[in-house]
């Protein structure tokens, strides 16, 4: 396998520009080439970087990618770090990220989830694997057209097509899957949404996660939506739900 530079290209990105672009951060040179190899051969175009600040660089002047494939151990920034600047950026709040790490603990997969991590991937991996979990949160990204596009609920106005949340007139950024989790229990009306249902809407047949997951995602909506947080209500042993509105 031959090796690559430090900032790669996936057979020019003018020529690519209707494919949608990946971007791989990982200090190891055979772990980018890998995951390029396999992205390129699902059809996307790839770009990427061996440390952060390259990948912060290039951020700060271009439009968001589809997906950020982000390696926590980089020489220089720590990719949790970077995953926090990324959510708290004006610019790419919602680009979807895709964790990328050695590290197997629990703990630390959790960890970037409540950092705004869309999924967590453990080295070693499979790359059919990232492929089909980078394929998962694009489809959890994309919006979908609608003729009625927003929900009301309460002190919550949710536009479905763009994404956007307001709380008490107040918008509040989320991730995309922390959209479509809130998006899932305010359809429900007050149904009771067990992990492994919310789990299924989200990847469908292609799961790789653990149901605790979902508590982490759950708990970072709740933070983001203040004092409608009592909205999303626990019920024990089962899973959760919309809470009935007075």
């Amino acid at each position: 396998m031959s090796r690559v530079k430090t900032q790669e290209t996936s057979q020019g990105l003018s020529s690519a520009s209707s494919r949608q672009l990946i971007i791989v951060v990982d200090d190891e040179e055979d772990i980018r080439e890998l995951v390029k190899l396999h992205l390129e051969r699902a059809g996307f175009q790839t770009l990427s970087f061996g440390n952060g600040n390259d990948l912060l660089r290039w951020l700060s002047a271009n439009k968001a990618p589809a997906l950020c494939i982000l390696d926590v151990m980089l020489p220089d920034i720590q990719g949790t770090d970077i995953c926090r600047q990324i959510r708290a950026s004006d610019n790419f709040a919602d680009l979807p990220v895709i964790m990328l790490t050695a590290l197997g603990h629990e703990i630390d997969r959790v960890t970037g989830l409540e950092l705004g991590a869309d999924d967590y991937v453990t080295k070693p991996f499979s790359p059919r694997e990232l492929v089909a979990r980078v394929r998962a949160v694009l489809r959890r990204h994309s919006p979908v057209r609608e003729t009625n596009s927003m929900i009301h609920y309460g002190p919550l106005e949710m536009n479905t097509e763009t994404f956007r949340l307001k709380v008490n007139g107040e918008f509040k950024e989320l991730t995309s899957t922390e959209f479509k989790i809130l998006r899932i229990l305010l359809e429900g009306k007050g149904k009771v949404f067990s992990r492994a249902a919310l789990l299924n809407f989200l990847w469908g047949g292609e799961k790789f996660v653990f149901e605790r997951t979902v508590d982490v995602h759950i708990r970072n909506i709740r933070e983001k939506l203040g004092e409608a947080s009592s909205l999303i209500q626990n019920v024990r042993g089962v899973g959760y739900r919309a809470g009935q509105l007075e």
